[in-house]
């Protein structure tokens, strides 16, 4: 069997031939562009594996098809425009969560910015798409690469061989390209309702970096709790300001979060033979009329999670995984530390409100949506709670500068988080440095 999963041609028996695989993505993208139009969506343009040949975009992650999946989806789950009592609720939320912060943090208020702090959750996909997009494009790029090595490495030195190779790998590049640009847009879409704010999802997703709320999600969020709105959008505010701070303040943790996304898909194989295999069961069970834009799921599913990329588990990977696993964590336990300091008992159901994000989190965490969706990549938050032990326990021995001073050093491991005493002692620089020249 090739490296493509196709059968070569052997005698007198039929094989297929990288021609076929072209024919069929052909016939792919036609049913590709009938589902889409069935939920609405202008096809031009939008998925389109032979814009490659036709001088169109290649872009390795296209930013319109993110948006417009994205969008999609908000439509169809629904998006309540903001009005000028949530506008006001957010805008007093914030001014409180500024004034608690300013004595439980090292990092000072972000700059005020134009963009609104109260948003709707279409608004939320058009103020973050840049920075979802920023944040994942170098994964989707390092996979583009990876395509055209594994074609260049399967055409080998025959002439004609390489030609029909050059054809598919464009029409591959392009095809991967909005297949992950669909996901994502998915993953955003499915965020959106249930974010509640820009920083809920542990991401660098704004820069500047600011705080800013979703009404509409919080009020989801707050459904049946016998709790004071009040209190429930100042816990919030507190968590989302206390974020954006961190990020504004300590712009090398954005390169660092990037870095381990991108770390982790460098350790990424791609299986030709799942991506044949997913795309041949597609084609044979495919009913537009099963389509369910809101959960994404559908008979035509050629989904990056299911095989088409898969971990290699070298050491690299691991790491890679557990670097992402534990900064992630470090923010979450970090915002739940410096959000408990600020609030004081001056929030009486603070205990809670900690209680009900951490249930909620560790069944339906923004960040594991996103990860899970589009790599199959299992972001527990097991880590948040160790990791909002280890700040808390910084802060007692030392205090809330020493605490926050470590953002700008090295981060503790995973390993470190159980044991904060000893990474302070190993982080420590020896007053007298003589015994170490």
């Amino acid at each position: 069997m090739s490296p493509f999963g196709f059968t070569p041609d052997d005698g007198d028996e039929e094989g297929k031939k990288p021609e076929d695989f072209s024919a069929m993505m052909r016939q792919m993208q036609e049913q590709i562009q009938k589902q889409f139009e069935q939920m609405g969506i202008n096809p031009a343009g939008f998925i389109n594996p032979f814009a490659a040949f036709a001088g169109g975009s290649t872009d390795a992650l296209p930013k319109n098809v993110v948006r417009d999946t994205a969008k999609k989806f908000v439509q169809v789950q629904g998006s309540e425009p903001i009005g000028t009592k949530d506008v006001s609720v957010v805008a007093s939320a914030f001014e409180i969560s500024d004034l608690w912060l300013n004595e439980a943090m090292h990092f000072p208020a972000t700059q005020s910015s134009s963009s609104p702090r109260a948003v709707s959750r279409l608004d939320w996909v058009d103020l973050t798409l840049d920075g979802w997009h920023q944040t994942m494009e170098p994964l989707a790029t390092g996979l583009s690469t990876a395509i055209s090595g594994l074609l260049d490495d399967a055409s080998g030195s025959s002439e004609e061989m390489a030609n029909s190779m050059g054809a598919i790998t464009g029409l591959l590049r392009t095809f991967i390209g909005s297949m992950i640009a669909t996901q994502l847009g998915q993953a955003i879409g499915s965020i959106s309702a249930s974010a509640t704010g820009v920083h809920d999802v542990g991401l660098p997703l704004l820069t500047p970096a600011h705080p800013v709320l979703i009404p509409e999600n919080i009020e989801k969020w707050s459904t049946d709790l016998e709790i004071p709105k009040s209190e429930v959008y100042i816990f919030h505010a507190l968590r989302e300001a206390a974020v954006a701070r961190l990020f504004e303040h300590n712009p090398w943790i954005v390169a660092y979060i990037r870095s381990a996304i991108v770390d982790y898909g460098r350790g990424i194989h791609i299986d030709m033979d799942a991506i044949q295999r997913q795309a041949e069961d597609a084609m044979q069970n495919f009913d537009p009329s099963q389509m369910n834009p809101e959960s994404g799921e559908n008979s035509f599913s050629i989904a990056l999670n299911k095989g088409i990329f898969t971990p290699e588990e070298t050491p690299a990977q691991r790491a890679a995984l557990s670097k992402l696993e534990t900064v992630l964590a470090l923010v979450d336990g970090w915002a739940d530390e410096v959000t408990t300091q600020a609030a004081g008992d001056r929030l009486p159901a603070l205990a809670q409100l900690r209680e009900i994000y951490r249930r909620q989190r560790a069944t339906s965490a923004p960040s594991q949506q996103l990860f899970s969706s589009l790599l199959g990549l299992q972001v527990t938050p097991r880590l948040a709670r160790e990791a909002s032990a280890f700040w808390q326990k910084i802060r007692e021995v030392k205090d809330i500068a020493a605490r926050d001073q470590i953002w700008s050093g090295i981060l503790p491991s995973a390993q470190e988080l159980l044991d904060p005493e000893k990474f302070m002692k190993s982080a420590q620089i020896p007053d007298d440095l003589s015994g170490l020249l």
